[in-house]
């Protein structure tokens, strides 16, 4: 069986765990994670990166950071992982009598980004911010959204967790809004088992975001020497990654252009082998906007509708292949309807979710896995997806 996804390894991982146990200094914020927050900082162009023990973790501080209130309300899609709306509801949105909360809108049906036509429709004077989720590394229209969100003074939190090492008109996604996310699972380009980051965008937010990733304390300031001793100042949690999850992650930035180019070479032997079937309409290939340069976290494929879908991941399987689809849209899940609601109409969120499938795409897939990959593809079409079963 190919599977779907292998987290990533180098090989220098095990060695600087190694440094990082020799050490002795294994519980975060040591030489690991500093390197890391540098090479992102620098890497991104970012004013200040912190890592954090998972991308939900930087989506939590990001949005404790814009100090929500009850009935205040975040805009955001459906289509996206619990992680994206929880971080909002934890901070403090609450859906009040149909009031308040989260606000799911549409997608668009070429990227399965949220819409940014349909955002100004969906803000009422509860709106206090936008969440962008940059599905498959391929960025959101965030001319746009800044425009809008600038109008309505509305913070903008990029949920960039698959997006590192992509970028929008050049910017590093992540660094364009307030906030953005980054995560490090091992489902990602770049992997510290469990990890994640936070750009924070604005300077004014730097000395609080460092006591929320310090369990309300001020221990950053005091190994910085600015004060005598530190103490609890303000809520926070314990968001700090281990050095043995920095010294992982911190072999896989050193690397980072070649895993980069690898995944890509993946990602474009894909698409240019699948483009015949494009053409006759059999599936649809992924669409990257003019502007957007893209990671290949991801390629995937949408078929006719959910029935063939369906077969096309079963034959796969029966194939030695591991294929599979994304996520069941939040507006539909019993969590969406407790803590949000849909703003307009359901177009393409649900439709899209159920065509499209994902095949496996990682560092290192041998070219000649990538050929039986495709050659498993195509033979289904070639048999027919009644006659493939």
């Amino acid at each position: 069986m190919i599977p779907f996804n292998i987290p990533p390894c180098i090989g220098d991982e095990f060695s600087f765990l190694k440094q990082a146990i020799e050490l002795r200094k294994i519980s975060g914020d040591g030489q690991f994670t500093k390197k890391c927050s540098r090479w992102l900082e620098e890497k991104f162009q970012s004013q200040k990166i912190l890592l954090t023990t998972s991308g939900t973790s930087a989506l939590d501080m990001a949005t404790l950071l814009c100090d929500f209130k009850p009935g205040d309300e975040v805009i955001l899609p459906s289509y996206t992982f619990s992680s994206t709306a929880t971080s909002a509801v934890l901070a403090g949105i609450v859906k009040n009598e149909g009031d308040g909360g989260l606000v799911f809108i549409d997608v668009r049906s070429d990227t399965m980004n949220i819409d940014e036509t349909l955002i100004e429709d969906a803000i009422t004077p509860r709106t206090k911010a936008i969440i962008v989720v940059h599905y498959a590394g391929v960025a959101c229209e965030m001319d746009k959204i800044l425009e809008i969100a600038n109008r309505y003074n509305l913070k903008v939190i990029e949920d960039a967790a698959q997006g590192v090492m992509s970028r929008y008109k050049g910017k590093a996604l992540g660094t364009i809004g307030d906030f953005g996310c980054y995560s490090f699972h091992e489902t990602k380009n770049y992997s510290m088992g469990e990890g994640g980051a936070i750009s924070i965008n604005n300077s004014s937010y730097n000395e609080r975001a460092e006591i929320l990733r310090e369990k309300g304390t001020n221990r950053s300031k005091f190994f910085r020497g600015e004060v005598d001793k530190y103490t609890w100042v303000d809520l926070g949690d314990s968001y700090l990654p281990s050095e043995l999850n920095a010294a992982y992650l911190w072999a896989q930035l050193l690397k980072a252009d070649h895993i980069n180019e690898d995944r890509k070479r993946t990602w474009n032997i894909y698409f240019e082998e699948f483009q015949q079937l494009a053409n006759e309409e059999k599936l649809q290939l992924p669409y990257i906007p003019k502007g957007c340069e893209h990671n290949a976290h991801m390629f995937y494929v949408k078929l006719r509708d959910l029935e063939e879908r369906t077969k096309f991941i079963e034959f796969l399987k029966k194939n030695g292949v591991y294929a599979v689809f994304h996520y069941v849209p939040l507006h539909s899940s019993p969590a969406g309807l407790k803590f949000g609601r849909f703003h307009g109409e359901d177009r393409f969120t649900t439709k899209e979710s159920e065509r499209l499938v994902r095949l496996p795409l990682y560092y290192g897939l041998k070219q000649n896995e990538l050929e039986y990959i495709i050659e498993i593809v195509k033979s289904f079409f070639k048999i027919g997806a009644r006659g493939a079963l």
